[in-house]
């Protein structure tokens, strides 16, 4: 369930309006039901707001139900977030094993190579 998904779901299960979650969180109902659309990027203030009002964990909210990475930026005025899961890394790792196989394999065959050929030098040479 996606983040903004948790928020109404949970704001719905203590039976408040989106009025009174926008008036908790001092701004608009507008403002505050374009986050329950997920039209809104959440930073870690308005996060940090949201659990409080909810008496709940940040992770909790946040939390795919995939083992993931979550990193949140915060620099003075500007903020950025971050989510990937384990699929996306799974891939990637599957990837780099299938090239680092590829890899050693090319190496076997050359140094099979290097091995017949210093066999044939080593013919040459007797003659």
């Amino acid at each position: 369930m996606a983040t903004n998904e948790k928020i109404r779901t949970i704001r719905e299960a203590n039976q408040w309006s989106q009025e009174e979650m926008a008036a908790k969180m001092n701004m608009s109902t507008n403002g505050y039901a374009k986050i329950e659309r997920g039209e809104t990027k959440l930073n870690l203030h308005k996060l940090e707001q949201i659990t409080n009002i909810f008496n709940i964990d940040i992770l909790e909210l946040i939390d795919s139900g995939k083992s993931g990475v979550v990193l949140i930026n915060e620099n003075g005025d500007h903020s950025a977030n971050y989510y990937g899961n384990s699929d996306n890394l799974t891939l990637e790792i599957e990837k780099l094993k299938l090239m680092l196989a590829h890899s050693q394999q090319t190496v076997q065959q050359k140094e099979d190579e290097i091995a017949a050929l210093k066999e044939i030098i080593a013919l040459l040479k007797e003659r």
